[in-house]
C-alpha cells in the first residue's frame, strides 16, 4: 500500500523521489484499492495489477521504463517484466521477495502464525504507528517520524485492506517465472533487515538471470532510510549503464489447451456431416469467446485448441466458461492451463512450456480444468479455488508436475 501525496509529506522520502527524479522521469501511482485510487470492493491479484501498470504507464506516455518494486510490489514488477519483455528497461527490486511465506527449504520465510498475528494487530492497532521498528527501525524513535508512520498507514488502506492486502501477498510465489525476466536487473537488501529477511533478497538475485546483487548496510526496509544515498547512487548508476533493448524473443504466457472428450465416439455416432456440423459450432464457440479475456488463438489440431493469454487467471476464467458453454451442445472438454516461459517466433508459441501444458491437458478428467502450481500461485488474491490433485506424471517428463483442479463454481 502506498499514499502519493503522503509520501512528500516526509523530508527524507521527498529527498529520495526528488534523487530519483534528478536523474530520470518518475513515475509514482497507488495500487487499486490504496493511497489515493478508488477503494474497491475485493482487491486485485497480480494480474490486475499489471493492467493497472500498463494503464498508468499508457496514460502518461511511456513505453518503456525501468520497474522498481519495493517490498511487496516486487513480485508484481517481476512478473510484468516477464510478461511484457519489450515495454521493459530494467528492474530494480529493494527490500523484496520471490515468495513470503515459511517453507522447508527457506525457514525464514513467514509463518501463518506470523501471518495471523500481524494481521490481528493491525484490525486492533489500525492508525498508531504499528511495525514502524521493523520497516524504518532507524527513525522509529522520532516522534516526528512516528506522527507521519501513522497517518501514512491510516491514508494508505482500511484495516481490512490491509488484512486482505497481506493475506494475499503471502501465497504469491514467483519464483517459477523469475527465470523469464531477462532485463537488467538489480536487487537491493538491508543485510539486517527485519521485515522482509536478507535470505529473500539473495535468493531473489540467485533466481533473476544476470542479476547485479547489493546487500546494504543497516535494518531499514524502507528505500528511503539511513542507506537512501546509496540506494540512489545503485539505482543511478544501474539506469545510466542501460543499453539499446534488444528485441525480444521469449516471453512469458499462459498456455491453455483444450480437447473434447470422447470425440471419436462421437464422430461415429454423428456421421462425417453431423460432426462437422458440431465441430464448427464448437470452433465458433471458441472463437468468440477467446477475444474476451484477451486470448489469442494459436492453432487448431482436429477439435483441440491451443490459445496463449497474457494472465493466468484470465486464461482460467476462459477455460471454465468454455467447459459451460459446450454444455449446449452435448460436448464435454478437458483443459489444461500452465504458465511459462515460450519463445515467440514468427507468431508463432513454442518451448517446453507448451509441451507442459498439453500434457496437463491430457492429464484432466472429462469437464475439468487442470493448472500447474505456477498458475495456483500466480492467481493469489483473485478469487479462484483449487482442489490439490496431487503430484502427476507427466508424458516425457522427468518427474511428476503438481496439480491443481479449478473447483466449480469458483470462476465466477
Amino acid at each position: 500500500m502506498s499514499n502519493i501525496e503522503c509520501f512528500w509529506e516526509y523530508p527524507p522520502c521527498a529527498e529520495f523521489l526528488q534523487g530519483l527524479a534528478s536523474f530520470a522521469r518518475l513515475v509514482l501511482f497507488d495500487k487499486r484499492g490504496t493511497g489515493l485510487s478508488d477503494r474497491v470492493a475485493f482487491l486485485p491479484g497480480l494480474e490486475t495489477r499489471i493492467d493497472d501498470v500498463r494503464a498508468v504507464l499508457a496514460a502518461v506516455g511511456s513505453t518503456r521504463a525501468v520497474l522498481c518494486g519495493y517490498s511487496e510490489g516486487g513480485p508484481m514488477c517481476a512478473l510484468y517484466a516477464a510478461t511484457y519483455p519489450s515495454q521493459t528497461a530494467g528492474l530494480v527490486m529493494i527490500g523484496s521477495y520471490a515468495a513470503r511465506a515459511w517453507r522447508a527449504d527457506a525457514p525464514w520465510g513467514r509463518t501463518r502464525q506470523q501471518l495471523d498475528a500481524f494481521c490481528a494487530r493491525c484490525e486492533a492497532d489500525w492508525g498508531a504507528p504499528i511495525a514502524i521498528e521493523q520497516i524504518m527501525p532507524g527513525a522509529a524513535a522520532d516522534p516526528a517520524a512516528r506522527q507521519w508512520w501513522g497517518r501514512f498507514l491510516r491514508m494508505s488502506a482500511s484495516p481490512a485492506a490491509v488484512v486482505a492486502l497481506n493475506r494475499m501477498n503471502h501465497e504469491i510465489d514467483v519464483r517459477p517465472v523469475l527465470p523469464a525476466v531477462h532485463c537488467p536487473a538489480l536487487v537491493l537488501h538491508a543485510r539486517d533487515d527485519t521485515q522482509v529477511d536478507v535470505r529473500c533478497g539473495r535468493e531473489l538475485s540467485a533466481l533473476l538471470p544476470g542479476a547485479r546483487y547489493v546487500e546494504l548496510e543497516g535494518p531499514d526496509h524502507i528505500p528511503f532510510g539511513g542507506e537512501r544515498l546509496r540506494v540512489l547512487g545503485e539505482i543511478e548508476t544501474f539506469v545510466r549503464a542501460l543499453g539499446a533493448p534488444a528485441e525480444p524473443e521469449r516471453v512469458l504466457a499462459t498456455v491453455l489447451f483444450s480437447d473434447i472428450v470422447g470425440s471419436t465416439e462421437r464422430a461415429i455416432e454423428l456421421g462425417d456431416r453431423g460432426w462437422r456440423d458440431l465441430l464448427a459450432r464448437h470452433h465458433r464457440v471458441v472463437r468468440e469467446l477467446l477475444p474476451r479475456f484477451r486470448g489469442r488463438e494459436i492453432d487448431t489440431a482436429g477439435d483441440g485448441f491451443f490459445a496463449t493469454f497474457d494472465g493466468p487467471a484470465r486464461a482460467v476464467r476462459c477455460a471454465a466458461q468454455l467447459i459451460d458453454a459446450m454444455a449446449p451442445l452435448g460436448l464435454r472438454l478437458r483443459i489444461g492451463v500452465h504458465t511459462g516461459e515460450c519463445e515467440t517466433v514468427g507468431g508463432k508459441v513454442a518451448g517446453i512450456a507448451v509441451h507442459i501444458g498439453a500434457r496437463i491437458a491430457a492429464a484432466a478428467q472429462p469437464g475439468q480444468v487442470l493448472v500447474s502450481s505456477t498458475v495456483k500461485d500466480l492467481v493469489a488474491g483473485s478469487g479462484l479455488r483449487f482442489l490439490e490433485r496431487g503430484p502427476t506424471p507427466l508424458k516425457g517428463l522427468p518427474e511428476a508436475w503438481q496439480l491443481y483442479a479449478l473447483e466449480p463454481g469458483s470462476a465466477g
